[in-house]
């Protein structure tokens, strides 16, 4: 047992849970000194005591014992400080590392396309972010009218893995990794108090930036460059909703209220009312460009017995700020929302269940991939019986 690297795993994950020594030994049936001990590197703890540990601190024994690989082509800024940022990278650095173990394992690998779209896009001499997301949408076989059904599946298809954890923050959306660290890879927080339509959004925003600024992917960066979000969030409007087909759609929705106009907009595209309401105010001169969203306030509470929208933004100009797109946007938030099956990756799953037809890999290490328990695996492994 190498306890440099135990200790780094016990001091990582407690931290990212929150807890302090005292709180772990306690619910461990440690000595306060006891548990120190073992997390400074100075003892080797007994079996028992340390799977006492990691059931408190809901991780599996290997977890505690296996080195992280540490990502450094990550591109991953806050405009506030995360507690939970140096496990999340280690959970990203492991999903990647069985990722590629599998690509490898079953001849599956596919050759992403990221060199072949970002060429031109980055770099002194950057093309319009609009431009790009049309760029990108045409090598990636999008027609200009038509709207993304599987996004998820598009940059699968494109070799783009996408990773989808549940993380408890209204501060973190996502996060993307270069090719040299075994992406390019997009990571969403599927957390459920965050609107699908949100999910969607932060897929296409991370696309952006893995086009636009792979200059920029150091992990040590930490602080939001407000010249790049404005970028990538004007790069994920445009390739979510392509020009030509936007201004179709809505010159044919024209004798529609704002209301229903609006929101059929949205469902046709799926994406959040803002990102539509921001694509239509970005058209107008930047004096005219409040009213689009008095406006639809004024209509969804006519229409919705007087309530208001949720935390809504005024914009100002075309900063990322326009999107109205903050950390308090909740599922809840977004009217006529899309559900989770809306955005679900598959690739992995699929991977999964190839090895595990092919005696390739076992159940245990099937579930420990896919983040499952046994009981879990096992339902799922009858459910592929067809």
């Amino acid at each position: 047992m190498d306890l440099s690297i135990l200790s780094a795993n016990l001091r990582r994950v407690r931290t990212s849970r929150g807890l302090s020594q005292v709180a772990v030994a306690e619910q461990a049936e440690l000595s306060r000194e006891g548990y120190r001990r073992i997390e400074d590197g100075q003892v080797e703890p007994r079996v028992d005591s340390l799977s006492r540990i990691a059931s408190v601190l809901k991780v599996s024994l290997n977890e505690l014992l296996v080195p992280v690989r540490e990502l450094r082509a990550v591109r991953f800024r806050a405009h506030k400080r995360m507690t939970t940022r140096e496990d999340l990278l280690a959970n990203v650095a492991r999903w990647l590392d069985d990722y590629v173990y599998l690509e490898n394992l079953l001849h599956k690998n596919l050759d992403h396309k990221l060199t072949e779209l970002s060429t031109g896009l980055s770099g002194s001499k950057r093309v319009a972010p609009e431009d790009a997301a049309a760029r990108a949408r045409e090598l990636m076989g999008l027609k200009p009218d038509e709207s993304i059904r599987d996004i998820c599946g598009l940059f699968e298809a494109h070799g783009i893995k996408v990773f989808t954890p549940s993380l408890a923050s209204d501060g973190f959306f996502g996060l993307s990794i270069g090719a040299a660290d075994g992406g390019p890879a997009i990571v969403v927080n599927r957390w459920e108090r965050i609107s699908v339509e949100r999910w969607m959004f932060t897929a296409a925003h991370e696309l952006g930036h893995l086009l636009l600024h792979l200059d920029a992917y150091n992990v040590d960066k930490i602080n939001e460059d407000d010249d790049e979000e404005k970028e990538a969030d004007i790069f994920a409007a445009h390739f979510l909703m392509p020009e030509q087909m936007f201004k179709k759609e809505h010159a044919e929705a024209a004798g529609l209220s704002w209301y229903d106009r609006i929101f059929k907009l949205k469902r046709l595209f799926r994406v959040s009312y803002r990102t539509v309401l921001y694509r239509i105010a970005s058209a107008l001169p930047p004096a005219q460009r409040k009213n689009v969203w008095i406006r639809f306030n004024v209509e969804y509470k006519r229409h919705n017995g007087g309530r208001s929208l949720p935390s809504i933004e005024e914009p100002l100009a075309l900063s990322s700020d326009a999107f109205g797109l903050r950390p308090a946007e909740k599922r809840a938030d977004e009217p006529e929302h899309l559900d989770r099956h809306d955005f679900m990756q598959d690739r992995l799953a699929r991977l999964v269940r190839l090895a595990v037809q092919q005696d390739e890999i076992t159940i245990g290490k099937a579930a420990e991939i896919l983040e499952l328990d046994l009981s879990e695996m096992r339902e799922l492994v009858n459910s592929w019986m067809e």
